[in-house]
């Protein structure tokens, strides 16, 4: 299967079409919020009034419904990093950043371990999501580095290992926001040079 087009790149709709586009998106991320990223796919169609065709025409797999459900979030987090880029402090800066990185990934029951997978496979649409995000902690991770804020021997690999991570536990965990804030630190202390 190819991957799905970017909406930016997709031809117009009809306005029927897009109508269920963007009903389908709503729904999908109310079902993803509820039951996970694995909710099944003819679950959401018919909570948003569609045939399943119609949510494979727009939506071929999960990870094209998923990329774009999280197309905002992922735009987000890059605009983040590149404000962050220019803040006083370059170590307060990346965790203020992986802290959006850990919440975005663990918005979803099941969406760290996609945004993980999709790393290795390049056909995958979360590929490139999943690449801007990396993209953007290795960036502010540089400048941490760089300016001795942060140790040499981690890489933005490490990084995005460590924000599924802590995504993975507090997404499972009953205290959601709170996991990650108590966790966040201690898995980030031997990060910063001065941990």
């Amino acid at each position: 299967m190819s991957p799905a087009t970017p909406a930016d790149q997709r031809r117009p709709l009809r306005a029927d079409a897009q109508r269920n586009y963007d009903r389908l998106l709503a729904v999908a991320q109310e079902a993803f919020r509820e039951q996970g990223a694995d909710v099944p796919l003819d679950d959401i169609a018919k909570r948003a009034g569609v045939g399943p065709g119609t949510l494979y025409r727009h939506f071929p797999h999960r990870d094209a419904l998923l990329a774009a459900v999280i197309r905002d979030s992922i735009d987000s987090l890059y605009a983040r990093a590149e404000d962050l880029l220019v803040a006083a402090h370059p170590d307060a800066a990346l965790l203020d950043w992986l802290r959006a990185a850990v919440a975005h990934a663990g918005a979803y029951r099941g969406l760290a371990a996609s945004m993980m997978s999709s790393m290795c496979d390049e056909g995958s649409p979360l590929h490139s999501s999943c690449a801007r995000m990396h993209e953007a902690g290795a960036r502010l991770m540089a400048r941490a580095q760089r300016e001795g804020s942060a140790r040499a021997e981690f890489d933005a690999a490490d990084l995005f290992q460590m924000i599924a991570a802590v995504a993975w536990v507090t997404e499972r965990s009953e205290d959601r926001e709170g996991a990650a804030e108590r966790l966040l630190p201690v898995v980030t202390k031997g990060l910063l040079a001065g941990g």
